[in-house]
């Protein structure tokens, strides 16, 4: 099938990166869109975000050949109720959510007869908003999709090529496994830093001036991704819980390892760790998902 057609329902960063990537990498696709949030709406349309801004999720999603849910995963179940009654038939309905077997269960029952086919964009930064979206957001990113069971492979390819077309990769997996390997790549970092920013603003011995003012490198990029939108991320930890809680479990062991090492000056141990963590940090670089320049290729 073909997608000349494309309904973005939640215009944030992620929606709205989608609507500016479409509009400069494939110009032929006419967009629509519709945010609950009628500021939001005011500004999509001042930024240009998709081609006609929509009062409603229903009138956005009438003639779409592809549906892009950009809400929190918790918001998902209703947002598909909400364009039930006018998705047409033959439409693709797909998300950017990163837990994904809860986003497969809630749009499946939302939808029932409907095509649905789950994908999630690694990427992001930690501002959002519709001010925050940029067309290059997903060059060079993986776009992972969770097609359930016997979905239509026509309709899976054609949300591949849509995805290629906007700079990403492809990658499918089942859903479980996704939430797995997101649970220890993206969702236990996040739990780590927004705790350990919270730890470092709760002590009494040291000053919230303090705290600021002498962040080295280390505690400042965790402040940059404790910085994500609390809303999707709360939902993020609620959906993908079996996961997350596996994940958890398995690092609480390894920090108790690695506690027991220092407690008892074990420096081989820490050595050996720190070794093996340095080569994942050369992989990410070589694979291209990250930058090797000095302070993270950051502009000063």
């Amino acid at each position: 099938m073909s997608i000349t057609r494309v309904a973005i329902i939640g215009l944030g960063l992620l929606g709205g990166s989608i609507g500016l990537a479409v509009r400069e990498r494939a110009p032929g696709i006419v967009t629509t869109g519709f945010d609950a949030n009628p500021d939001v709406r005011t500004k999509a349309t001042e930024r240009g975000l998709v081609g006609t801004v929509c009062e409603s999720a229903a009138e956005a999603v009438r003639e779409a050949d592809l549906v892009i849910l950009c809400v929190p995963v918790g918001a998902m179940k209703a947002a598909a109720a909400d364009i039930a009654a006018t998705l047409p038939p033959h439409a693709i309905v797909s998300d950017v959510g990163s837990s994904k077997q809860s986003v497969a269960d809630d749009l499946a029952a939302a939808l029932p007869g409907a095509t649905v086919i789950p994908a999630h964009p690694v990427a992001g930064t930690e501002q959002s908003g519709p001010e925050a979206g940029f067309a290059t957001l997903f060059v060079n990113r993986w776009c992972i999709l969770t097609p359930p069971s016997g979905a239509d492979q026509g309709a899976v390819d054609a949300l591949a090529e849509f995805w290629r077309k906007l700079g990403a990769k492809i990658e499918i997996m089942d859903p479980q496994h996704h939430d797995l390997v997101l649970a220890v790549t993206s969702h236990i970092p996040h739990l780590i830093a927004y705790t350990i920013v919270g730890t470092a603003s709760d002590l009494e011995e040291v000053t919230r001036g303090e705290v600021i003012k002498y962040s080295a490198g280390g505690f400042r990029d965790f402040t940059r991704i404790a910085a994500s939108d609390p809303t999707m991320w709360r939902d993020v930890f609620l959906h993908n819980k079996a996961a997350v809680l596996e994940m958890l479990g398995r690092f609480t062991e390894d920090l108790t390892a690695l506690q027991r090492a220092i407690r008892s000056g074990d420096g081989d141990t820490l050595h050996e760790l720190f070794s093996r963590t340095r080569a994942i940090r050369r992989g990410i670089i070589q694979e291209g998902q990250d930058d090797e320049r000095p302070d993270f290729g950051r502009e000063h």
